[in-house]
């Protein structure tokens, strides 16, 4: 039989009243308890004396004894000097989860698309004028370029065949 130091729930829909418990750790929340050593309000202000309230010198007895407490009432004992406990680190604490992550990431490709729509919609309504005139001399220029380079490749073929004549 393992003991530990609980809370148990008391009080009424939405105004919660907790006793501090010494307990078998297989009986129900709310159920049998050896003994209770103090009470928990947390209706009550932080800063407010009431608000936790331990019978020390029975704590000090089920903790020698072997009662094991729970993570939140380590924490009152931490608090009110009976206990010491372990600060816990969670440096993955304010990080958000994988969906959140992968959500962030389709947002953002999908403002940069629209970005990028927008971008090219505003530089078609400023200089429709300017395209059409540049793309003329574009399509003028690429013919000849092709010409120069087909010109080119038959002056080595014949620089080439002179070479091996001679």
């Amino acid at each position: 039989m393992s003991i530990s130091l609980r809370l148990s729930r008391g009080g009424s829909k939405k105004r919660p009243y907790y006793k501090v418990v010494v307990a078998n750790s297989r009986a129900p929340r709310d159920g049998k308890y050896l003994e209770q050593v103090g009470t928990y309000n947390p209706l009550l202000a932080k800063d407010d004396e009431n608000r936790v309230r331990l019978i020390e010198d029975r704590v000090k007895y089920w903790l020698g004894v072997g009662a094991q407490p729970t993570d939140r009432v380590a924490r009152m004992l931490d608090k009110a000097g009976i206990k010491e406990r372990a600060a816990t680190n969670n440096p993955q604490k304010g990080e958000p989860g994988e969906k959140a992550k992968d959500r962030a990431e389709e947002k953002a490709a999908k403002l940069a698309e629209a970005e990028e729509a927008k971008k090219a919609a505003e530089e078609a309504a400023n200089a429709p004028a300017e395209e059409v005139a540049a793309e003329e001399p574009a399509a003028e220029e690429a013919p000849a370029a092709e010409e120069v380079a087909a010109e080119a490749p038959a002056e080595e073929a014949a620089a080439s065949e002179e070479q091996a004549e001679g």
